[in-house]
């Protein structure tokens, strides 16, 4: 198994190779993006060239990532723009079916090629790492059909390995929470709806504030099912008559906390 130091310099190798022409990187705010988009600037810096970090905005998406996003693509130094598009309009999407996150990568990384072509540029980046390559990630299936670049992937990284490579870096959201679209708070085959997204984007948000910073919200019709990290369970019993009354007040009849703790892909069980 390659060490980390062969897996960094095997990336930063590949990408002053890919920076030598323009390139859109598909832009989260998150870690992985994050790093990509660091990396790209600076070998874009090196050789000359324009680096876009776009950002889809959709109903999916936390409407405060947009905010976080922004200011790290200043951070970096990177154009930044965004691309409304509406993932609902999409039949498999909207019925949230076990392919679903093909068909959204599809639609998302289609439109990010379109900005790309429009402005004549052949590279488009993501930050898919290792570790998402042995989980259900039906949407990477897209990502190799549409001919999206990973380079994180592509050099081993695991997310650990990410993490520790944006606090070499310096990137102020090194320590920051994974935070896979709003779709995965809710059971394959059930209708997705701009209420019920924004409902369990509100309820986590509130858990967040309360001190919980890794938490999902899963929703199974009127219960609402919280995960977080084991070590946070005493403190969450200790706050539960505040907790349950702020998630009855969203419109959830019941409310449980799930033992096994947070899991991250958990509504893949059984699949």
């Amino acid at each position: 198994m390659a060490s980390y130091e062969d897996k960094k310099k095997a990336l930063l190798a590949l990408m002053d190779e890919l920076m030598e022409q323009d390139c859109v990187v598909a832009f989260s705010g998150g870690v992985d993006s994050s790093l990509l988009l660091c990396l790209a600037c600076k070998y874009g810096k090196k050789h000359g060239t324009k680096v876009y970090g776009v950002m889809i905005r959709s109903i999916l998406q936390p409407a405060k990532d947009y905010s976080i996003a922004k200011d790290v693509a200043d951070e970096l130094g990177a154009w930044f723009e965004t691309l409304d598009i509406d993932e609902l309009s999409v039949p498999q999407i909207l019925g949230n079916s076990p392919q679903r996150c093909y068909y959204c990568k599809k639609f998302l990384f289609t439109s990010l090629l379109d900005f790309a072509r429009e402005r004549g540029i052949a590279t488009v980046l993501e930050g898919t790492n290792e570790d998402d390559l042995h989980v259900y990630r039906p949407g990477l299936k897209a990502i190799r059909e549409l001919g999206v670049i990973s380079p994180l992937s592509q050099a081993g990284l695991t997310k650990a390995d990410v993490r520790q490579m944006a606090m070499e870096y310096g990137i102020s959201v090194s320590r920051r929470p994974s935070a896979p679209c709003l779709a995965t708070r809710f059971p394959y085959d059930t209708a997705l709806t701009v209420e019920g997204l924004r409902t369990v984007e509100k309820g986590e948000q509130m858990l967040k504030e309360a001190g919980f910073e890794v938490v999902r919200l899963r929703v199974h019709g009127n219960i609402a099912r919280i995960e977080i990290t084991p070590e946070k369970m005493p403190r969450i019993l200790e706050r539960h008559r505040e907790v349950v009354e702020k998630l009855k007040a969203l419109g959830y009849t019941y409310v449980t906390l799930d033992l096994e703790g947070f899991r991250s892909g958990s509504m893949d069980v059984g699949l």
